[in-house]
């Protein structure tokens, strides 16, 4: 089939009801009848659903009751997911029963969209009483008959206003962003029965639509909401190939144990398994490994009015974010936020100075506070008014750019986390702050940066909380008590 001028359709129209009535029996039967493999392994022989896939269209197709809404399927790269994609979407297109049936496959860019779209097109030009029915554009194949379209959009808000499908393929969530997640569930809906199905592997970070979606899926209490996921076991060793096969549903089928092992020897690790072993790693460079932070949250404890505390202040002068945090001091370590100051994207916005400085007050009234360490660039009159405040010996200068001090602090804070041997309130602007943090080697250590200068991903609070730590740490060790000396 090519694209060009269109000649009208004479076939007759396909009665597909030899095929059982809709759901995931006849998905089955239609592959098998009507589709044949594109390219690669099988090539030109009959679509054959595997068992995995099969349980996956059970559960987008049940027989019986509703349907669900949305779905999310997350899996390593070569487990066949723009195939699977075409197939749902030609038999959307033709077999689900569905009158001007309006089947749309977002992704992150053209090229993206167009993988799944060259396949379910392919999969229709080689069955010629498929590929009479259809009339195909550079975009979208068109079926007169029932009035139906299979199409590609970009995924920006602007493109997704104003549809009605019947069928939505998000290929590679992980790129996806929340504004444009929006637009897609508030485009679906509109019908009685419709999909919204998201395919990827995993994101580079937490902070990320597709990572609130698979909490979502893995909390498992939304009969609305499909999920499947398919990672190796954490904490595996990357050439553990029982492992693969764990988070691989085709390895050993259509994607080859060999090609795998070449991959693990030229690709680093956290990128082998993030795209290999479908597992959340965070950032390939990241300053902390994936659930590490997470996993020393401690949301239910509270700091009492009057306990010891060290508080940290990270201030940026302008258009940057800015955070007040704290740690309480003693044997149990734990951190908290104060504040964050975040600039909501507006260019002309700048810091409410008057607000940190009744924050601070209102901490330094609420707490003991031992000590306030402040990074002093662009806050030095807010700084001296504290110092006369409070005192010169409970306010001092901390600077976050010199790496003879900042470097140990660093690893005081990743060590801690490393053994839990420290928690922290669970505040989700800090947890993204240390997600975004990357590790920078220096002779004295390492230190956290951002993945790019003028990132809009923010790390203020990350280190606010690495200088709270290492303050409340150095109070922690001081001698407070006299030795008492028994004399019999």
């Amino acid at each position: 089939m090519r694209a060009g001028p269109k000649k009208a359709v004479t076939a007759e129209p396909l009665d597909f009801s030899h095929l059982g009535p809709v759901g995931w029996k006849r998905v089955d039967a239609f592959a098998r009848e009507y589709l044949l493999v594109p390219k690669g392994e099988g090539a030109k022989s009959p679509f054959r659903l595997r068992k995995w896939q099969l349980d996956i269209v059970r559960g987008l197709y049940p027989m019986r009751g509703q349907r669900p809404r949305q779905g999310l399927l997350s899996l390593p790269r070569g487990n066949g997911k723009t195939a699977l994609a075409a197939v749902l979407g030609v038999y959307g297109l033709f077999a689900d029963d569905v009158e001007s049936a309006q089947v749309l496959v977002v992704a992150s860019d053209e090229r993206q969209a167009g993988h799944v779209f060259k396949a379910a097109a392919r999969m229709v030009e080689m069955n010629p009483l498929l590929a009479e029915q259809v009339q195909v554009y550079q975009d979208r194949l068109y079926v007169p008959n029932t009035n139906s379209e299979l199409r590609t959009l970009p995924a920006t808000v602007d493109a997704l206003q104003g549809w009605d499908p019947s069928l939505m393929i998000v290929d590679e969530l992980h790129v996806v962003t929340e504004a444009v997640w929006d637009a897609v569930t508030s485009a679906a809906g509109k019908r009685r029965s419709s999909l919204t199905l998201a395919i990827s592997t995993p994101a580079d970070t937490p902070e990320s639509i597709m990572w609130t979606l698979v909490e979502h899926g893995r909390a498992d209490d939304d009969p609305a909401f499909f999920f499947r996921e398919w990672a190796a076991p954490e904490g595996c060793a990357k050439d553990d190939e029982k492992a693969w096969k764990i988070a691989n549903p085709a390895l050993g089928d259509f994607k080859f144990v060999d090609a795998m092992r070449a991959t693990m020897r030229t690709t680093r690790e956290p990128a082998f398994r993030r795209y290999q072993l479908g597992q959340w790693v965070g950032q390939a460079e990241s300053w902390l490994p994936w659930g590490q932070w997470d996993g020393c949250s401690d949301a239910g404890r509270e700091v009492r009015d009057g306990e010891r505390v060290v508080l940290a202040f990270d201030g940026s002068a302008s258009g940057d974010s800015t955070a007040l945090v704290g740690c309480t001091v003693g044997e149990d370590p734990h951190v908290f936020v104060v504040d964050v100051w975040e600039n909501p994207g507006d260019r002309g916005w700048r810091v409410p100075r008057e607000q940190v400085d009744t924050s601070v007050i209102a901490a330094f009234e609420k707490y003991d506070v031992v000590e306030l360490a402040a990074d002093p660039w662009g806050w030095r009159s807010e700084l001296e008014s504290w110092s006369k405040k409070f005192g010169e010996r409970r306010v001092v200068e901390y600077n976050t750019a010199y790496a003879g001090r900042m470097a140990p602090a660093t690893d005081r804070l990743y060590q801690a986390t490393a053994t839990q041997a420290m928690t922290h309130d669970g505040d989700s602007r800090m947890a993204a702050h240390v997600a975004n943090c990357k590790a920078k080697s220096t002779s004295q250590g390492d230190l956290v940066t951002k993945d790019k200068r003028g990132s809009p991903r923010k790390i203020d609070a990350a280190v606010a909380g690495i200088v709270a730590f290492d303050r409340a740490a150095f109070h922690s060790n001081k001698t407070t008590r006299k030795r008492v000396v028994s004399f019999r």
